[in-house]
């Protein structure tokens, strides 16, 4: 009775195992698309994941460096220390045309906002030319740049 136990429990388990083996690849041809399509969607997932993980973790080196830039502007003045005879021309100083404008619209008295209105321009534009008109007159602020610029007889 034992050996007949043994006999039929091991040709059930056979039978078992093979109804699995039948059902698993009854899966695998039916639905063999979805499988490897998961499988693919799977692997590139993880691979999209790691790629933006390493792209958009990089560390970001900041350079900053200091370049200084000198320019060097002459200025003929007479030894006697009045204003020279002869007009200045704005090419001798550097100064554009733009600035010479600015130079002008300054000296009659107009604030940076009225400047810009009055040229068409951006009030950070007129800044940048005023301060540019600064260094290409040696001077500090507004009434220093009008009255170098009175001076060197570039205005009157």
């Amino acid at each position: 009775m034992k050996k007949q136990a043994i006999i039929f429990g091991s040709v059930l388990a056979v039978l078992a195992i093979a109804i699995k083996w039948l059902e698993y690849h009854y899966i695998l041809l039916n639905y063999s698309f979805e499988i490897y399509g998961s499988a693919l969607a799977i692997i590139f997932t993880i691979v999209g994941v790691w790629a933006g993980h390493k792209l958009t973790n990089r560390k970001k080196e900041i350079i900053r460096e200091e370049v200084i830039i000198e320019k060097q502007v002459y200025i003929t003045v007479p030894a006697n220390g009045q204003a020279p005879d002869k007009k200045m021309t704005p090419d001798e100083l550097g100064i554009s045309k733009r600035e010479m404008e600015i130079l002008e619209l300054m000296a009659q008295g107009f604030s940076n906002q009225e400047i810009a209105e009055k040229t068409f321009l951006s009030i950070h534009t007129i800044k940048t030319h005023a301060s540019n008109l600064f260094v290409k007159l040696d001077a500090k602020r507004r009434t220093q740049a009008i009255s170098k610029a009175k001076e060197l007889n570039l205005i009157s």
